[in-house]
C-alpha cells in the first residue's frame, strides 16, 4: 500500500497488485461505505492480465476524509491525477456502486484515457425519490454516526440467504462499513445527491458492460437495462441473487462476466 498525495493536498491510500511484465492497467474503485479490500476476490483472477491498481475513494478507508461535500467531478479528478502519478495513459475500469458512477464520468469526459469499462450496480441520475433518500442517510450519520446505518446498508449489499450463510464474511464487511469516516461518508452522500449522468450515457463511445445484482434494490436491474439501452454498443449481465454488492455477494458469476467482457 502507498499514500499518493493528489494536487489539492488530499491523500489517497493505493495498492498495486502486479500482473505479468508489461500487463496493461485495470483500475477497480469502491463503493459507498467500503475500501479497497472489497476488491480481494477479483484480484487473482484480474492479475492473469493485468497490473491492478485499487484504491480508496477520498473519504474512505485509509484516504484522507476532507471536509465536503465532495462532487462526480472531484471524484473523476481524483482518478486522472492517480493515473498521472503511476504514468498511467490508458487503462480498464471496474467500478461498483459510487465507482461505477465515477467511471461513468471518465467515461463521459477522458475517454481517451480509458479502454473497457464494467459499471457494477449504480444509478445514473438522482431523482427526487433519490435526493430524498440521501437527505435521510445523511440525517442518519450526522445524528448517531456511520453505525447508525451498518445494518441497513448490510441488508442492500447482500442477500438475507448470504448473510445467514457466511456470517464471518458479513461481520467483516460490516466491520468495513462503520470504519468509514462519518464526515467522508455523508460528503460522498452529497455527491450521490448530485448523481446527473444519465442524459450523457448516450455520448459514450467506450465498449460498457453494465452489470447487476438481480436482487439489488439500491441500483435496480431494470434501471441497469435502460442504461445500457442508452449507451452506444453496451451489454448487460444480470448476477442472479445478489444484492447491491455483487461481487462480494455472488463472487463466481461476478467473475464469470468480468472474464468474458475483459478478455482474461
Amino acid at each position: 500500500m502507498a499514500r499518493i498525495v493528489l494536487p489539492d493536498g488530499v491523500s489517497i491510500n493505493t495498492g498495486v497488485d502486479e500482473g505479468p511484465d508489461g500487463a496493461p492497467w485495470v483500475l477497480l474503485s469502491n463503493s459507498l461505505g467500503a475500501d479497497l479490500s472489497m476488491w480481494d476476490g477479483q484480484v487473482d483472477l484480474l492479475t492473469r492480465k493485468y497490473n491492478v491498481l485499487r484504491y480508496d475513494q477520498r473519504g474512505h478507508g485509509d484516504s484522507d476524509a476532507p471536509p465536503g461535500p465532495y462532487s462526480f467531478p472531484v471524484l473523476v479528478a481524483d482518478v486522472i491525477a492517480l493515473m498521472d502519478h503511476h504514468g498511467i495513459d490508458k487503462a480498464d475500469w471496474v467500478g461498483l456502486s459510487v465507482g461505477a458512477m465515477t467511471g461513468m464520468g471518465l467515461a463521459i469526459h477522458h475517454p481517451d484515457r480509458f479502454g473497457r469499462m464494467v459499471l457494477a450496480d449504480a444509478r445514473s441520475v438522482a431523482t427526487d425519490a433519490y435526493k430524498e433518500m440521501w437527505d435521510q442517510r445523511i440525517a442518519a450519520v450526522t445524528d448517531g454516526g456511520v453505525e447508525a446505518i451498518a445494518d441497513p446498508s448490510l441488508g442492500l449489499w447482500f442477500t438475507e440467504d448470504w448473510r445467514a450463510a457466511n456470517p464471518e464474511a458479513a461481520a467483516v464487511a460490516r466491520t468495513m462499513i462503520v470504519g468509514t469516516s462519518p464526515q467522508g461518508y455523508v460528503a460522498t452522500c452529497y455527491a450521490l445527491r448530485e448523481l446527473d449522468y444519465f442524459k450523457d450515457l448516450n455520448k459514450v463511445t467506450l465498449p460498457v458492460l453494465y452489470l447487476c445484482g438481480g436482487k439489488d434494490k439500491g441500483a435496480p436491474p431494470e434501471e441497469m437495462r435502460e442504461m445500457a439501452s442508452v449507451t452506444p454498443g453496451a451489454k448487460y449481465i444480470e448476477v442472479p441473487d445478489a444484492g447491491h454488492v455483487a461481487n462480494i455477494n455472488q463472487p463466481a458469476a461476478f467473475n464469470a462476466a468480468l472474464e468474458g467482457f475483459l478478455d482474461i
